[in-house]
């Protein structure tokens, strides 16, 4: 891909009606566009609720025909934040994994802690971090998993400029932007890009070009 374009993906999971909105909603295209940009052998979430944002991955490594893994690590338990989750969740985003996205979604229910086993150390491109909204948590998460991300891999945080309660995504956001090169988006209650690892030529002209892309979304 030379440059970056913005792109009006199908989702086809909103197409079959199994699509219900969340606060992700506003940053699909983006993290579909995302993925077809950068091409990552292996993407990670860590807290999935119904899907929107693991989803809008797994349809763009599908439509580009690339080789990513995708995997959606959560308890489907919900928390304090997010709430008890009924069952129907999970065998939602189970069927929509299974019918759309086969070979490319892989569910994995477990704690985030659990999960760490599960992959090698510098192994993750792409880290997306969608958990207990805390700072001792976003904080442990980021740490203990950073270990598990690639020379060059990218970290997503979600809800990055919500201050209420005891959110406190935004005082680790503060902290890493000033450590590392990051990208902040505010609608839809903020979504932070950060290279903590360095970042690859096709990274570096990407983020040259962000300041531009920015108002392409939502």
């Amino acid at each position: 891909m030379n440059g970056w374009d913005s792109s009006r993906p199908v989702f086809e999971t909103d197409v079959r009606g199994t699509h219900i909105y969340t606060a992700w909603e506003g940053h699909r295209r983006f993290g579909y566009d995302l993925m077809r940009y950068l091409k990552p052998g292996k993407m990670v979430e860590l807290g999935t609720y119904y899907g929107t944002s693991h989803f809008a991955f797994c349809q763009a490594v599908k439509d580009h025909g690339l080789d990513t893994e995708c995997y959606a690590v959560d308890t489907w338990e919900g928390d304090k934040h997010s709430g008890t989750y009924e069952e129907s969740f999970f065998e939602s985003v189970k069927s929509c994994s299974e019918t759309f996205y086969p070979g490319i979604s892989h569910l994995l229910r477990m704690t985030f802690d659990e999960a760490l086993n599960e992959f090698p150390d510098q192994s993750i491109d792409l880290l997306h971090i969608d958990g207990l909204h805390t700072y001792e948590a976003v904080k442990h998460d980021f740490e203990s998993w950073l270990p598990k991300l690639a020379v060059n891999g990218i970290v997503l945080l979600h809800d990055v400029t919500v201050i209420k309660d005891d959110f406190g995504v935004y005082r680790l956001w503060a902290e890493l932007r000033q450590l590392y090169p990051a990208v902040q988006f505010d609608h839809c209650f903020g979504l932070g890009i950060v290279a903590p690892k360095g970042y690859s030529t096709a990274t570096a002209s990407m983020l040259a070009q962000w300041g531009t892309i920015k108002p392409l979304y939502p």
